[in-house]
């Protein structure tokens, strides 16, 4: 893999020379809100109650998530000296851009269904500006590449789990979260590079990784059973007994997938120890090479482009 000059960060937060990975991280023109049109309440496989609560809750906090990760990364833009990482972060802040967009038009869609995604949604920009308001600009950008290795993870189990792709259902969803997964894959990096450019210190990104793990978890946790509390069909004809005997064997919650999240806390730990180089160029054939199942979706953008 070819490679480039960056400062790094050493263990007392101080920069010093390392490299930056060469990737490109393309900005896809798509839309997805034409085939979600036809999207059924409950549209994960076998019309399974809690995966669909899990997915829905999931693309809520998504739009302003994204939100807070550019402005996270774009504060710290011009600090950014390696042009490589320089052309990264403008990727980077174009693919979040793009996801926030369609997972608002997904969000509204849900919304139509019966599911309080417009409400999670405020909830969410709220308790975002809170934090920027009262955490330094190093502790949010943390936070971005924190969350950041929580879709990798999310992303990487997408591309290479049949069966994780198999239980989203409908053909709309599964596109939109393969498009994303592979966009996370691109520029799982980024934000964790940028950070440690700037000298964030790595006791903060260890400490803000192991509050946010714990917290992402009991508060996607909860606010997945409250929207579930609220359905009406989940009282019904053992919907909710049958679709949690399903969730334990969900590759989505597998032990692997709690250690990948842990792993984070290594000193040595950087994104690319977990290699998608592999990956990667596969998915972008797929949806989006000459014959990719997504190029349809693409606005304006030429599908030799959107291959990155």
């Amino acid at each position: 893999m070819t490679t480039t000059t960056a400062p790094h960060d050493t263990s007392d937060g101080t920069a010093s020379p390392g490299l930056v990975p060469a990737r490109a991280v393309p900005t896809r023109r798509v839309s997805f809100e034409e085939s979600l049109q036809d999207l059924p309440k409950h549209f994960a496989a076998d019309g399974d109650l809690v995966m669909s609560h899990i997915v829905a809750s999931l693309s809520a906090v998504f739009p302003d998530g994204e939100d807070f990760f550019v402005r996270s990364v774009r504060r710290f833009r011009s600090q950014v000296v390696d042009p490589e990482l320089k052309r990264q972060v403008a990727g980077f802040i174009g693919q979040e851009a793009m996801h926030g967009r369609e997972h608002r038009a997904f969000n509204d869609r849900l919304a139509q269904l019966g599911y309080p995604t417009k409400r999670i949604e405020r909830f969410t920009r709220r308790g975002l500006a809170l934090r920027e308001r009262i955490m330094s600009d190093y502790s949010n950008l943390a936070a971005t590449a924190a969350l950041e290795h929580f879709t990798a993870t999310l992303a990487e189990i997408l591309l290479t789990n049949e069966e994780a792709r198999r239980v989203l259902g409908h053909q709309a969803v599964r596109d939109l979260l393969l498009w994303h997964a592979l966009e996370e894959s691109e520029h799982k990096a980024v934000a964790f590079d940028v950070y440690r450019a700037v000298g964030g210190s790595e006791r903060t990104r260890v400490l803000t990784m192991k509050f946010i793990r714990l917290g992402f978890v009991v508060g996607m946790t909860l606010q997945t059973v409250a929207t579930i509390a609220a359905d009406r069909d989940a009282y019904r004809d053992g919907n909710l007994r049958r679709s949690l005997s399903r969730l334990k064997d969900s590759p989505w919650l597998s032990k692997e997938t709690w250690l990948r999240l842990k792993d984070y806390d290594r000193p040595d730990f950087h994104p690319d120890d977990h290699d998608t180089t592999e990956l990667v160029p596969r998915w972008r054939e797929e949806l989006f090479g000459d014959e990719g199942t997504l190029v349809d979706k693409l606005t304006g953008t030429p599908a030799r482009q959107a291959v990155g």
